[in-house]
């Protein structure tokens, strides 16, 4: 099983850093698992509805050179589908079950994912009705990753 998270971005924070890779460590023994940052683009303050496409747009472009053409796509977006933590592992065991091998995440930058790129998912996923930043959710999409393999595979850590 392969795992890449492809987000837009460049992690700053030391604290976000090294909790993502005390995931990405614990994830290692379940899957192959690879974070691909993408640059983003500088948005003002007031955008147009035109502006907002454009750097989604250029965003997407960055993104689409990342993406396998095997891999199943999950684009976290607010309006995606909402799972609990039991759900999410399920989903995840049954895209495995019916042969998925790789699965590619999409994380966008602070105006989101272009509407191309939410289109060619195969899935769209909320983390929750909550707004985090977006390099916030890298680390919390690591932790249900780790969380759901461990449900996947019986361990306690899931309470």
């Amino acid at each position: 099983m392969k795992i890449t998270v492809i987000a837009v971005g460049k992690l700053k924070e030391k604290y976000l850093k090294e909790g993502i890779n005390e995931y990405v460590k614990r994830l290692s023994r379940f899957c192959d698992i690879e974070i691909q940052e993408v640059g983003d683009e500088q948005a003002p303050e007031n955008l147009s509805p035109a502006q907002e496409k454009q750097i989604k747009g250029k965003e997407a472009e960055r993104i689409v050179k990342k993406i396998k053409d095997n891999s199943l796509l999950i684009a976290l977006d607010v309006k995606g589908q909402k799972l609990d933590s039991e759900g999410f592992a399920e989903k995840l065991q049954s895209f495995f079950i019916s042969g998925h091998s790789h699965i590619t995440f999409l994380i966008g930058g602070s105006l989101g994912l272009d509407h191309e790129l939410l289109k060619r998912a195969h899935m769209r996923f909320s983390m929750s009705d909550l707004t985090f930043p977006h390099q916030l959710a890298r680390l919390i999409l690591m932790e249900q990753l780790f969380r759901a393999f461990k449900i996947i595979n019986g361990e306690t850590y899931h309470k």
